[in-house]
């Protein structure tokens, strides 16, 4: 089990915290490109790390994100007017550009220069993938721009969504390198799921619960399931986890290659992020179909928001009926919802003093004590693991190999990518 003040520790993001520290020192993806479609749009609001900003594309068509709330009165920034390279706050119209600066105070003669002394804080954005991206931390420790291999392939050749997860990121997280969860939880769906079913690796997965290996790397860590194959072989899954909260899910069959990242909002809320993509071609008509309504990893919205359609509220649509005849193990559709009512059910933070690890939770463990010593370093002005763009540079893979060969050694090809070379997939 863990310590309350460990939980506590790792669970808390917010400014000034140990974890805040550590994930203002890496770019964090804030919100979809498409979510502001054109200069001059509206502004969008968008929570990180327990702070409440303001995202908008100035008259230039540059993205920027400051604080929600105008430096006057405190009037919220999303009802104001965006206009000639500024975001002007409708209270007032104290005006703001990308960087914070108050730029106009109607009120107040322009020779009294009192707008010049008004400044809000600001993050710089970048654009990759489709998705803007921010850095929070301390300008001389900004980090080179993410290379993620989704955020580098072709348009066409990637989907990316997002959604609103009502729990704190670490639970979220650590479902996501939880590889055993899948033979049970997800079981049905291999057999149903169009981006899963008829795969040999989804015949695999069904051959019980699997053994963990863990190895960690530069960039945080690889960790391998093996389950039984054909006679003298073994199926592993092999994951990676990025630092400091992306995870790569392994394949199936022809299918794309899957991941997320796990974006705290606040410590009771965080966004999942879910990529898809495939390295060598362009994602079909029939896979943009199913994600889009809420297959494979990815989620259906209730339109207009970012709240998945199966909630808290109405219980994830759960169907009793479907999980006494199999069709489901929970009861719940879909293998992203399964996930995500499974991890709000341990509560807004799950309560770590009370759990019972097992072997098969190593990565887990691994994920804590790794989080909690990068933390402390950063802390101290460290320098964080993973921010070298070459570490991103990683997939995720399953394949069949020897019994008795080490898997990090014999899938190491495998797990870096390889412009114009498709990922290994069973």
């Amino acid at each position: 089990m863990t310590a309350r003040d460990e939980n506590e520790f790792l669970t808390r993001t917010g400014p000034g915290t140990p974890m805040g520290t550590l994930f203002r020192r890496y770019w964090i993806p804030a919100l979809a490109a498409a979510e502001l479609p054109e200069a001059d749009g509206p502004p969008v609001r968008v929570g990180l790390l327990s702070e409440q900003l303001i995202a908008f594309r100035d008259s230039r068509g540059r993205p920027g994100l400051i604080d929600e709330f105008c430096a006057h009165r405190g009037v919220s920034l999303w009802f104001g007017q965006n206009e000639d390279s500024g975001l002007r706050c409708a209270y007032h119209g104290w005006k703001y550009d990308l960087t914070g600066q108050c730029v106009e105070i109607p009120s107040e003669p322009a020779e009294t220069g009192y707008c010049k002394r008004v400044k809000l804080k600001a993050y710089p954005c970048i654009e990759r993938g489709g998705v803007i991206w921010t850095y929070m931390g301390p300008p001389e420790l900004q980090p080179p721009a993410p290379e993620f291999e989704w955020t580098t392939v072709p348009e066409s050749h990637a989907y990316v969504s997002r959604r609103l997860q009502a729990c704190n990121y670490l639970q979220a997280m650590e479902g996501g390198i939880d590889s055993v969860h899948v033979s049970f939880l997800h079981r049905a769906e291999l057999k149903s799921d169009p981006l899963h079913r008829g795969s040999k690796g989804a015949e695999y997965t069904g051959n019980g619960d699997g053994r963990f290996e863990v190895v960690e790397t530069a960039g945080g860590m690889i960790i391998g399931v093996r389950r039984p194959a054909e006679p003298g072989q073994v199926y592993w899954r092999i994951t990676q986890w990025v630092l400091p909260f992306f995870t790569m899910i392994p394949p199936y069959g022809d299918n794309a290659l899957n991941g997320h990242a796990w974006v705290p909002v606040d410590d009771e809320t965080c966004i999942t992020w879910s990529f898809t993509h495939h390295p060598t071609r362009p994602l079909t008509a029939r896979e943009i179909e199913t994600m889009r309504e809420g297959g494979g990893i990815h989620v259906k919205l209730i339109p207009g928001t970012l709240r998945p359609v199966a909630n808290k509220d109405n219980d994830y649509l759960m169907d009793r009926a479907a999980q006494k005849s199999g069709a489901t193990a929970s009861g719940v559709r879909t293998i992203a919802m399964q996930d995500a009512s499974i991890q709000e059910s341990m509560g807004p933070i799950q309560d770590r003093t009370k759990e019972h690890l097992v072997s098969s939770d190593n990565a887990i463990i691994v994920v804590r004590r790794r989080l909690r010593k990068l933390a402390l370093a950063a802390a101290e002005g460290a320098r964080p693991d993973a921010v070298d763009p070459a570490t991103h540079r990683v997939r995720s893979a399953s394949l069949v190999l020897a019994e008795g060969v080490p898997f990090h050694e014999a899938a190491a090809g495998a797990l870096a990518v390889q412009e114009g070379v498709a990922h290994a997939s069973v």
